[in-house]
């Protein structure tokens, strides 16, 4: 009931935001049914993440006890990942690199992993709690920010392979690591103004080295360099949850919202829209993460109704 109350208020919120402003050709779109051939025993909690690889392989993320499971391009089933282990808290977010290394983040456990091609973990950023430290006097040594995170949300990958991490619930910043791993800079505190954040959750970069922060609070997606220089804001009718771009030399940038969905052209263009909220098979609910291999397929994945979906733009 909580969620189908925030969602009628969101709907109504954007719905009044539209009259205020010339809306732009709706996006039309089409579910593919049944797609994901997902194992019947096998039950989602909340759908919170989906990225696609190379090979094509697409990788979903939820909080039940299967967090990923790969599915072919066809959407026959692969396998599951991450089954039981022990930092998976409050998965938020997967995506892949050039290099098809894979990237989690877990806000609860305050994580960023990286596993390589194989699935094999090479690297940790930032973290978990651990609640035996507050027993001891190991408290007064225990690693503090800024190198690490409180509740981060997304990554982003660089050419330098420089990794971009949003920092996310709990901080209002983006936080910029070497290809070592070891923390550069950060850039953003909470507020309204141009580089600050409400909740900055998800961000992406284009083949020109731009970076694009969904500043979700803040209904708005904020574009920087690479050393975290402000250049753009691109305000939107509602929050600001999801970001994907498609690959190509022509890259446009879609946006998840709650029951909305936008495609944007890279200066900020509202190209086409589709508000059309629900719980139901069909409509948009909470798109927390998307992923989009071209301007006509966006895989969506629905938080609050346990839900991924393969969408096929008309």
């Amino acid at each position: 009931m909580k969620h189908t109350f925030s969602l009628i208020l969101l709907s109504a919120a954007t719905l009044v935001a539209q009259e205020a402003r010339q809306t732009a050709p709706v996006l039309n779109y089409k579910v593919v049914e049944d797609f994901f051939k997902v194992p019947d025993n096998h039950l989602y909690a909340e759908a919170v993440g989906v990225a696609i690889k190379s090979n094509g392989h697409i990788f979903t993320l939820n909080r039940g006890k299967y967090p990923i499971e790969e599915f072919n391009p066809d959407g026959s089933y692969v396998r599951s990942f991450m089954d039981g282990a022990e930092f998976v808290h409050a998965p938020h977010t997967i995506r892949f690199d050039k290099d098809d290394n894979l990237w989690y983040v877990d806000a609860g456990n305050n994580l960023v992993v990286k596993f390589d091609k194989n699935l094999r973990i090479k690297e940790v950023v930032g973290s978990r709690p651990e609640p035996w430290v507050f027993l001891t006097h190991g408290i007064e040594r225990a690693l503090a920010p800024p190198d690490h995170f409180y509740q981060p949300t997304d990554t982003a990958i660089g050419p330098d392979g420089s990794l971009f991490v949003t920092d996310g619930y709990g901080n209002s910043r983006v936080a910029k690591f070497n290809p070592a791993g070891n923390l550069v800079k950060y850039w953003g505190d909470r507020g309204t103004a141009n580089g600050q954040f409400n909740t900055p959750h998800s961000i992406v970069i284009d083949n020109n080295a731009n970076l694009y922060v969904a500043d979700r609070q803040n209904n708005r997606v904020q574009v920087f360099d690479t050393d975290g220089k402000f250049k753009a804001v691109y305000r939107l009718p509602g929050p600001a949850w999801s970001l994907c771009i498609t690959p190509g030399a022509n890259q446009v940038m879609f946006v998840g919202s709650a029951g909305a969905l936008y495609k944007l052209s890279l200066d900020g263009k509202i190209l086409a829209e589709v508000h059309k909220p629900g719980l139901t098979n069909g409509y948009l609910s909470s798109i927390h993460s998307l992923a989009c291999p071209d301007e006509k397929t966006l895989y969506i994945a629905q938080e609050w109704v346990y839900r991924f979906d393969k969408l096929e733009i008309q």
